[in-house]
């Protein structure tokens, strides 16, 4: 199973979007190594919604319904909610935990979409 993490500013869309319209595409990625982990998505990928901006927080999760990838740039990703996170984990509490040292999380701050661990993961869902 892969796992991931999808930043969004929650003024643009947020988890309360999310939850909203509990299904949604996944558009607006342009950086080459984000589409990459795009491309690399199947049914049933889940990942962890983050809060980018002023927030910085990872609030929620989702999984991928559908991926079409009959577009030679960036492929369409249909997402459908999960839940809101119990404890939600700020940037902080992500810096000071050892199992993110060397992720491309804390390493390349303005990748929209990160590949994550199995124990990333379930550190999110703790």
């Amino acid at each position: 199973m892969a796992y991931f993490l999808f930043k969004s500013e929650p003024e643009v869309y947020s988890f309360d979007d999310f939850l909203r319209d509990k299904e949604t595409i996944w558009d607006g990625v342009t950086a080459p190594a984000a589409v990459k982990h795009l491309r690399e998505m199947k049914k049933g990928t889940k990942w962890i919604f983050y809060h980018t901006g002023d927030e910085r927080t990872a609030v929620g999760t989702g999984s991928v319904i559908g991926v079409d990838a009959s577009d030679p740039k960036v492929p369409i990703v249909r997402v459908k909610v999960g839940k809101r996170l119990k404890n939600p984990k700020d940037l902080p509490a992500i810096k000071d935990e050892k199992i993110f040292a060397g992720s491309p999380l804390l390493l390349i701050g303005r990748l929209s979409v990160v590949p994550l661990s199995e124990e990333q993961w379930k550190w999110f869902l703790g």
